[in-house]
């Protein structure tokens, strides 16, 4: 009985009807992606058409795309953004620390620890509130004023320094969002297995919030990137700065465009992991999460 079962499994060939379905989903898989290539290469060439018959177009050729400038410049711009992959790599491993620490804080309950909560919260609420720039200009300028022993001087870790306590309000209400949206049976369960509140919270909660906040953290990431250029207004040499001393030297604007290109090239890669992930974790959220978790919010 079996040997024949699998004889007739092995024999199995698809239906007339089946392989008319078949060639017409291929059909129109063909169909749609000679559209998209069309419709794409027409509009690109709108595109470009449009800007090189623009008055102007000669000018800002010269003054934005000199192939010999960006060649001359794009060593000292890959250098500079070297360091703001560093500091990007660095203040990233702070950020995740503190923000889970606030974000903690933020779920602690009991009258005991109020004044943890209203702290984080205050925390969260003035640095989400105050404009990165506006974070840089004072951290930058005001800790050196204050003459402090021990106080870095150093734009680099200034200006990092701003970044984490910007990004960190930021990612501690994405982890505590991840925190919040696991159900509390679960938590209760863990309890009545004898696990106090802390190991609900470690074994439990945080591995079902961490897992279920990791694309919107590596969106924050990707934000981070970009916004590390920002040391520079404090005068770090990273990429942005590498690009204003390079535009000055030539007396063309191309050095910008090099390190626009850069962090573009930077961010792509991230951009794309994101988006996989997301819509991984979202299948895997809603199936694999334990009974009553959800799916990711």
């Amino acid at each position: 009985m079996t040997t024949g079962a699998s004889a007739a499994l092995v024999a199995w060939e698809p239906s007339e009807h089946q392989r008319a379905r078949d060639a017409y989903r291929r059909s129109r898989a063909r169909r749609s992606t000679a559209v998209a290539v069309v419709s794409t290469v027409a509009l690109t060439a709108v595109a470009v058409l449009g800007l090189v018959s623009s008055p102007g177009w000669p000018r800002v050729k010269a003054s934005f795309f000199d192939p010999e400038v960006a060649r001359a410049s794009l060593p000292a711009v890959l250098e500079g953004l070297w360091l703001n992959i560093r500091v990007m790599a660095v203040c990233a491993v702070v950020i995740v620390v503190v923000a889970l620490g606030l974000a903690l804080a933020r779920t602690l309950r009991g009258p005991v620890f109020f004044p943890l909560r209203a702290l984080a919260t205050g925390y969260v609420d003035v640095f989400r509130g105050l404009p990165l720039i506006l974070v840089l200009l004072l951290v930058g300028f005001g800790l050196p004023g204050l003459r402090l022993q021990g106080v870095p001087t150093s734009a680099v870790v200034l200006g990092g320094l701003a970044l984490v306590l910007t990004y960190s309000a930021y990612v501690a209400e994405v982890f505590r969002a991840g925190i919040e949206s696991v159900h509390p049976s679960q938590v209760a369960a863990a309890r009545s297995l004898g696990l106090t509140r802390g190991q609900a919270m470690r074994h439990v909660v945080l591995p079902q919030a961490v897992r279920r906040v990791v694309p919107p953290l590596l969106n924050d990431l990707v934000a981070l990137s970009k916004d590390s250029g920002l040391i520079s207004i404090l005068g770090a040499i990273d990429a942005v700065r590498a690009a204003q001393i390079e535009t000055a030297r030539y007396a063309n604007f191309t050095p910008y465009v090099v390190a626009g290109v850069l962090f573009v090239l930077l961010t792509i890669p991230l951009t794309r992991f994101t988006d996989v992930l997301a819509r991984r974790s979202g299948w895997l959220g809603a199936q694999g999460s334990l009974a009553g978790g959800g799916a990711l919010r």
